[in-house]
Parts: C-alpha cells; structure tokens; sequence
C-alpha cells in the first residue's frame, strides 16, 4: 500500500492545519510568504484529494483507506478514518473550493487587512470541514465539527459587514444549539451499544438494535435537530440569511460550498445507518419540511433587493431539494442529495463568488443600484447570467440533475413510506422550481439589464481580472462538465448509496420485529 492509500486521508485534514500553524509562527509583516504558504498547504491538500480519487475503487461500496489508531482508550475513541463513495466528492469539494478561495483571498484580503490571520483561519476551517468527511468514530467526528465554529465565528465576526457581531454570534449559538443535542445523542448511542462504542461502521452493523423504539426516536431526533441546524432546514434557517450577507466574502463562498454539506453528510452517515427505524419514521416529516423549504426560500428571493441577500435565500431552497432525496430513503434520492450537495457547492460557490467581487466594483449589493451590469462590465454580468441560469436547474448544468432526481425519487420512495406525501412533496417541489426560475430570471432583468444609473455613468469599472479568473475557472467548467457528464459523480456514488438503501431496508424491518417482540411480551 503506497502512502496515498495508507496517510491520504490524514494527509488531506492535516496538511492545511500544519500551514496555519507555520503561518501563526511567521512575523505579520511577512504577508506574501505567508500567502504563499497558504497556497501551498491547500495546494498539496487538493493534490492529495485528487490523488485519492485516481487510487479509489470506483464502482466498491465498502469504506476504502481505512485507518484505525488507538485514541482515547479509556472510553474506546478511535482515531478511525476512512472514505467511500459518499464522502469522496464531499471531500474532494472541500479541498478544492479551499484552494481557490486561498487564490481569490491573496488579492482580496478585507479590512483590516491581518492576511496572518485571515488565512490562518480558512486553513482551520478547512481542517475542521475535511475531518468531518472522514471521520468513523463519533468523538472524532465531534471534535471536527465543532472546530469548524470557532474559525467561521471570527471571519465573520472581524471580516464582516456593518452586522458582522450580530451575525457572527447569531451563527455560533444556533449551531452551538444544535451540536448540543448531537453531543447527546452520541452519548446515549455510545451507552447503549452493547460493548460500548463510538465507532459509526461498529454501531450501523449491529450495536444499537436493541435500543427501545421509544428512546431510539428520541436519539434520532437529537442528531436530526443538530445537522439541521447546520443544513439549515426550514425553520432552522434563521442564522443562514444574515451570517452569509455579513461574511466577507470567502467565508460566504466556504459557508455555502461546503459548510451546509456537514449537515445533510451527517444524515446520510450518522442518523440513517445506525438508526434506520426511526429514520423511516421521521422521512415524511424530512420531506414536509424539505418542501415547505423549496417555496418558501423561494419567496424570500422574491422579496429581496440585496444580491448577496437573495443568493443566500437560494441555499435554503436548494438544500431543501437535498433534504428531499434523502427523505426517500431510496439509492436514487440518495444519489439526487450527494449529487446536489457538489453541484450546489460548485454554482452557490461561484455566485458568492461573483457577488463579492460586484461589490467590490459597486460598493454595494442593492440591485437597483447594480442595473445595467451588462453595459458596464460585460464579462462579469454574463458570468453572473451563466450561474444564474445553472442554479434554476437548466439542462445541461450541473443545477439541473440533483433538483430532477430529487422530484423522481420522490414519486416513489421506499417501501413502508406513504407515497401519498412523497408525491404532494414533488408537486410542492416542482413548483418551487418555477419559483426558482422566477426570481433567477428577476435578478437578471434588474442587474444585467436596464439603464445605467447616474452615478456610474462616467465611472470606468474593471471587468474580471485575470487571478479572478484563475480561482474561477475550475468551477465554471465543473458547471458545464456535471451537467453533461452526471455519471462524474453517479458512479462513484451509486455503489455506496444502494448499499446504504439495503442497510436501511435490512436493519429497519430487524428493528420492527424487535419492536413487535417487546410488544409481545
């Protein structure tokens, strides 16, 4: 086994965790070595994560580079990681948005301009969120969850808006919130199993049948509370609105691409496989909720004049189409989630991306303020107009497929689900898409087109630069090239997310006889 496959993983969590530490270490005077170690530590992560992907056995459903190592004995906490088909594009998302936002912060970095610790903390935010994707052991996937608090916490908090205190804070204590009844929940798991455990594979197999129907519902639904929290589903929402319109505008493009993914990752990797049965139970109210979240974050794009604003608003409308496809418990809901989650990273990601620059230009998000974008600067309106049309789900770009699988799956989830409310979702769903197009187009209309106000008139502005460019591209032709070719991410995925279906269908109807037996008796 070649070091890729044996230290890979590890390799990809620690690498950016060692550069933030030797940045710490270097005099803040120093700002273009300490960009260049920047890049150098998300570089070598992302040529890690792609190396990973080369060495992956594509098509294998089980766990690959698994890596156990004795951590904490006396509660029998392991360093265990490993990756599968679910896990890899998360984390190959992950080093690669980083990457590119290291690129676009080294000649964007927000007053005050500290570059030491501002690159610092995306390296930590970074190690925080690849850990997530790796982690087989529930402290292990705790320590690295709640790490990623703190950095997010302070770039909003120093970097932001005129708000950044009351979002910053708003932010940490919701999802504080959350990770508190997750922390419980893992606790109640680790007491149940039978021996006691915080392994997830050890725990999916067999260590928690034997929980009572009634205190598994309650488990399920502390873990389901703290990565909703994090997703954020409807009405959990509230903190992503204004945590994103404040962030600068790395943390907005991190927060969307690959923040909201630890959430519904931790549904499909925690709460369903180890506790089947009441996930079964809890899918339809998953699937209202995820529905209520189409339309209604639809809506609120509506009513927005903010740009930054309105794409915001967007993620909890389609993260609400991700939601959907787990609800139905079915490999094509599944696939519709893992497949949503990248494509949303990658276009949410880009139009972050964009509105930071606009304003930048424009000193400002209002969009009335913005009209006549397309006569101005030309290039940048008709990169706008591309991701746009990408994330109301046109065919051909990567917006479209997770959106349609989801609405597919939903016509006939699992068996033992009630079609009836699956099917009522899609109807819900699918008008959420014309929602979608609805206020897309809108902000189209109002930005790129129109007259161009007075006070910019004379005003000679920069089209897109060329290291604007550099951090762009690879997620402007990830937009084109998912959306022709799926089966980039369908094939790597499709293996892990029937395996997942079988563990729910096998384990489920177990936990039923279980139940019938204790009621028996």
């Amino acid at each position: 086994m070649n070091l890729v496959e044996e230290w890979g993983i590890t390799l990809a969590v620690f690498l950016p965790l060692l550069g933030a530490i030797v940045i710490v270490l270097t005099p803040k005077g120093m700002e273009s070595i300490q960009k260049v170690l920047a890049l150098a530590a998300t570089g070598a992560a992302l040529l890690v994560g792609l190396a990973l992907t080369f060495a992956f056995e594509h098509g294998e459903p089980g766990m690959q580079f698994e890596k156990s190592l004795s951590w904490i004995p006396s509660i029998d906490s392991n360093y265990h990681v490993g990756i599968d088909g679910i896990s890899l594009p998360l984390l190959v998302l992950s080093v690669l948005v980083c990457f590119l936002c290291i690129i676009y912060a080294c000649w964007h970095i927000p007053e005050p301009g500290n570059a030491k610790a501002f690159l610092a903390l995306i390296l930590l935010l970074e190690t925080g969120m690849n850990g997530s994707f790796i982690a087989l052991d529930l402290v292990l996937f705790f320590v690295f969850w709640e790490l990623v608090l703190v950095p997010m916490y302070f770039l909003i908090g120093i970097w932001g808006g005129e708000n950044r205190q009351y979002a910053s804070i708003k932010f940490f204590l919701y999802t504080l919130f959350g990770s508190v009844f997750m922390l419980l929940g893992f606790l109640a798991l680790y007491f149940q199993s039978d021996p006691h455990t915080f392994d997830m594979l050890l725990l999916q197999e067999s260590g928690v049948l034997d929980i009572p129907a009634g205190l598994a519902s309650l488990i399920f639904g502390g873990l389901a509370l703290g990565f909703a929290v994090k997703v954020p589903m409807w009405p959990f929402h509230t903190w992503l609105p204004d945590a994103h319109t404040q962030a600068p505008t790395i943390g907005s493009v991190l927060l969307a691409a690959v923040l909201l993914k630890m959430g519904t990752y931790g549904f499909m990797r925690i709460a369903i496989p180890i506790l089947p049965g009441p996930a079964m139970q809890f899918a339809p109210v998953i699937a209202v909720l995820a529905a209520i979240a189409i339309v209604y974050g639809a809506l609120c794009c509506l009513a927005q004049t903010n740009l930054k604003r309105m794409i915001a608003f967007s993620s909890v409308g389609h993260m609400g189409f991700v939601m959907l496809g787990i609800s139905t418990m079915t490999p094509e809901g599944f696939n519709a989630a893992v497949f949503g989650m990248v494509a949303h990273g990658v276009v949410t990601g880009m139009l972050f991306f964009l509105a930071g620059s606009i304003k930048e230009r424009y000193h400002t998000y209002e969009m009335p303020e913005l009209a006549g974008m397309g006569l101005k600067i030309p290039k940048m309106a008709g990169l706008l107009a591309f991701c746009a049309i990408a994330s109301l789900g046109l065919p051909g770009l990567a917006g479209f497929w997770g959106e349609v699988m989801a609405l597919l799956a939903s016509y006939q989830p699992l068996e033992g689900l009630d079609p009836t409310i699956f099917r009522g979702a899609m109807v819900v769903g699918a008008i959420g898409t014309v929602l979608t197009a609805g206020y897309f187009l809108w902000m189209l209309q109002r930005v790129n087109m129109g007259k161009i106000s007075e006070k910019w008139k004379k005003v000679k502005l920069a089209d897109v630069e060329t290291l604007e460019y550099a951090a762009w591209l690879p997620l402007l032709a990830l937009i084109l090239v998912l959306g022709l070719y799926p089966r980039l991410i369908m094939d790597t995925t499709t293996s892990s997310v029937t395996a997942l279906t079988e563990t729910i269908t096998g384990r489920s109807s177990g936990d039923d006889a279980h139940v019938a037996q204790v009621t028996d008796h």
